[in-house]
Order: C-alpha cells, then sequence, then structure tokens
C-alpha cells in the first residue's frame, strides 16, 4: 500500500515517459499493483476460500481511496476507469490464479 501511494503521490512531470508503450506500462503496472495488493489481503485472512471475495474488495476499496488521493497531485487526475478496469482485473487474475493452486492444496473446500 505504501508503495502504491509513493507512485500514486509522484507529479506528472516527474513521471518517466516510455513514448509507445507509456500506455501498456502504467496500465499494466495498475494490474500489478492491484494484484499484489489482493493477494496480500487474502494472505492475511489465511488464504481461505471464503474470504477471497473480501480481499478482491479491499483490493478496490483501496483502488478508490488512492485515486481520490491522486486527484490532489499536481498534474495526475483520478480515473474511474483505472480502478473499474485495471486495478479491478488484477485484482480478479490475481485471486484466480492463486485460487487455482489453494484448490489443488486443499482439494476437499468449495469455492
Amino acid at each position: 500500500m505504501l508503495a502504491i501511494f509513493v507512485f500514486s503521490s509522484q507529479p506528472s512531470e516527474n513521471l518517466p515517459d516510455f513514448n509507445r508503450a507509456d500506455k501498456i506500462i502504467k496500465k499494466g503496472g495498475h494490474m500489478l499493483e492491484y494484484g499484489l495488493l489482493a493477494l496480500s489481503y487474502w494472505h492475511a485472512f489465511g488464504w481461505d476460500l471464503k474470504k477471497r471475495p473480501l480481499a478482491w474488495l479491499f483490493a478496490l476499496l483501496y483502488a478508490m481511496s488512492d485515486e481520490f488521493h491522486q486527484s490532489f497531485v499536481p498534474g495526475r487526475n483520478s480515473s474511474v476507469g483505472d480502478v473499474l478496469i485495471f486495478d479491478n482485473l488484477g485484482a480478479l487474475i490475481s485471486l484466480w490464479i492463486a485460487s487455482r493452486f489453494v484448490k489443488q492444496k486443499r482439494p476437499n473446500e468449495n469455492a
């Protein structure tokens, strides 16, 4: 959460420009950050399959609060699309992939 906060606190003139790949790298960063955050929450819940939706929700709530915070940073703006598409997809995909491993370790638990 601290890393996400620090990255989103950077004014736009301090951000690197990746030329043609700029959007891909930055949106991919959103997905990676929130995928790792969702996994961190789920780990804190003991990898309980029933708590997976809660880990997703907490990641999305933090994404919303971070976009609000970013609206106060010079040269940056908040984007509902970042939350609904990239942050959401990152969290969902990482939880889905991790759940495949958890289910293999605990085959008797229901999703």
